[in-house]
């Protein structure tokens, strides 16, 4: 089973994927390929450059371009289908189409999903890559609009409300994941 966390920035889609680290599971974070190239051309990490770089990659690969780019990883880690691992970010319908028809039912979506004011919020109070209210705005509009990121949240197979605090939304994941999983 691959289980993937999709969701708008600040929805909750890291602290997600720390509880399938926790429990084992090995992670793909599609944003990390973003990063990585971005550190490959020598670019500052800011929030432009990932777009520029996200963005380029889709017009170079076409939309699925994350997905196309981690599919050997993620053949490696599920083998026969009987080992599990995650997904942090996948980002495009086109991608999850492209994972939909490269594993089946074996991919799972989780939507994660938080009011839009309060995500703003966490982004602009996180430790690492903070946002302003414009920028989350910004990203918010340019990953709706560009990278078709509103198809795989709409369908997703389960849906987690991240409107409480940390440790509701702790409980709430992993609920869900003993339901997929089993008991921890």
């Amino acid at each position: 089973m691959i289980i993937t966390a999709v969701g708008m920035p600040g929805s909750g889609k890291s602290v997600f994927a720390e509880e399938l680290r926790r429990r084992g599971l090995p992670l793909i974070y599609f944003g990390g390929l973003v990063l990585k190239e971005v550190k490959e051309r020598g670019l500052p990490g800011t929030p432009d450059n990932e777009k520029l770089v996200r963005e380029e990659l889709r017009e170079q690969f076409g939309m699925d371009a994350m997905a196309q780019l981690a599919l050997p990883q993620l053949k490696a880690k599920t083998g026969d289908g009987s080992k599990h691992c995650g997904i942090d970010g996948l980002y495009s319908f086109s991608e999850y189409k492209t994972l939909k028809e490269a594993f089946g039912d074996q991919l799972v979506l989780v939507g994660i999903v938080a009011p839009k004011g309060l995500r703003h919020q966490r982004l602009a109070e996180r430790e690492i890559r903070p946002l302003t209210y414009t920028e989350a705005r910004n990203r918010d509009i340019a990953e709706i609009e560009n990278l078709e990121k509103g198809g795989p949240i709409a369908i997703a197979d389960h849906y987690i409300h991240n409107h409480g605090d940390l440790a509701d939304f702790t409980a709430d994941t992993k609920a869900l994941l003993d339901e997929l999983l089993g008991p921890a």
